[in-house]
């Protein structure tokens, strides 16, 4: 038989013949793995020294192996170890996805399906293959600047961040994108696009300079920002989608907006002197909002002062009128009490402002002096005094 010691060691009986085996047999009591009569220490199951019999089935296994030929190899044998390895490669197509991850199923190079994370299968190689996305992973571009966490070690990239303003100056802008891929449409981002980074990066670029082209340069150095990260954001999702890329645009960051480097300081001049107008402005405001309402408060303080004095004199002259006519109708009636009365109210009015002394016929001394008890204050002089 092929595979029997080829050495010329044949079997030795009937017995052995039927033991025989295509590795051959080895003799009666040759198993190295039990021990042996000659095996005199009992902690050591292989003896003190080399097993010759050990050698001897090793020797034989190698002989073999050099004398093996295609040919020797049975028709069953081969059918298992070619089923054994078919079993190999079958296994070979299990595969674990990660939390963060979906697997994308190719046959023959042809999308089938996405897997959710955990243990999955595909065929093997080279029927099938697996790519695997990290689709809640958070992915940043800077455009203008060198891949770098902060605004304070920016590396400048001039062909990038100079962009021309709707007021044809130049600004130096430096963003930053955020995006992930779409969780829903991993495939689109796996074959749609190729460099996929770079796509972005190219996207987010233009997006920025059509919005920084439809912008003057001084609201886009202040008031802006907040207005174009939202409308980049979303025109740089727009041709995104257009592309079918499975690419979401989380935030778009500004990281400074300028003016080129050479002009700069005189940028800031301006922008200093417009701040100093617009302080100036605004001091003036608040002057003006403090004065304007004194002076309409004093206008109409005096307006109803005068309105008040009209109405006064208008009723004192309408008062005085009546008083004419009531008196004259008395005067035409009895003209000679009416003048008596008239002169005695005309002494009584102009008297009453006066100081007064009663004195005696002689003229010598006053009888009653008014002043006091009528609480004014005496000036007059008696009569003969110094």
């Amino acid at each position: 038989m092929p595979w029997n010691n080829q050495g010329g060691d044949q079997p030795r009986n009937n017995d052995d013949k039927a033991n025989s085996s295509p590795w051959g047999s080895p003799p009666k009591n040759d198993n190295p793995w039990n021990k042996d009569s000659r095996n005199t220490d009992p902690n050591n199951p292989w003896g003190s020294g080399p097993n010759p019999d050990l050698e001897r089935i090793v020797r034989k296994a190698q002989d073999r192996l050099q004398n093996f030929k295609p040919g020797d190899l049975t028709p069953r044998v081969g059918a298992m170890l070619a089923g054994l390895l078919g079993l190999l490669w079958l296994a070979s197509g299990f595969y674990t996805v990660d939390p963060n991850q979906v697997g994308l199923n190719l046959v023959f190079g042809r999308y089938v399906g996405k897997t959710a994370p955990g243990l999955n299968y595909n065929w093997p190689t080279p029927i099938g293959d697996v790519v695997k996305l990290n689709v809640t992973d958070r992915n940043s571009i800077d455009v203008g600047a060198r891949g770098v966490p902060s605004i304070s070690s920016v590396g400048e990239a001039p062909e990038e961040s100079l962009m021309l303003t709707g007021d044809e100056n130049i600004a130096d802008v430096k963003f930053r994108v955020i995006w992930q891929i779409d969780p829903t449409r991993p495939e689109d981002f796996a074959f749609n696009i190729k460099n996929q980074a770079e796509t972005i990066k190219a996207v987010a670029e233009s997006a920025m300079r059509e919005i920084v082209g439809r912008t003057q340069i001084q609201p886009l150095l202040t008031a802006e920002r907040k207005v174009i990260e939202p409308a980049a954001q979303a025109a740089m999702q727009a041709i995104l989608d257009s592309y079918h890329s499975g690419v979401t645009i989380l935030q778009v960051q500004l990281l400074s907006v300028d003016p080129p480097p050479t002009v700069i300081s005189a940028f800031r001049d301006v922008t200093a002197a417009q701040q100093d107008r617009s302080r100036f402005v605004n001091e003036a405001q608040a002057e003006a909002n403090r004065i304007v309402p004194q002076a309409r408060g004093e206008a109409s303080q005096i307006q109803r002062a005068a309105e008040a004095y009209r109405e006064q004199t208008v009723a004192e002259a309408r008062g005085q009128t009546a008083r004419y006519l009531k008196i004259f109708s008395e005067y035409k009636k009895a003209p000679d009490v009416t003048r008596e009365r008239l002169y005695l109210e005309t002494m009584e009015r102009v008297l009453a402002a006066g100081d007064k002394i009663v004195l005696d016929r002689a003229g010598a001394l006053p009888v009653l002096p008014l002043n006091p008890l009528q609480g004014a204050p005496t000036n007059a002089k008696p009569a003969g005094g110094q």
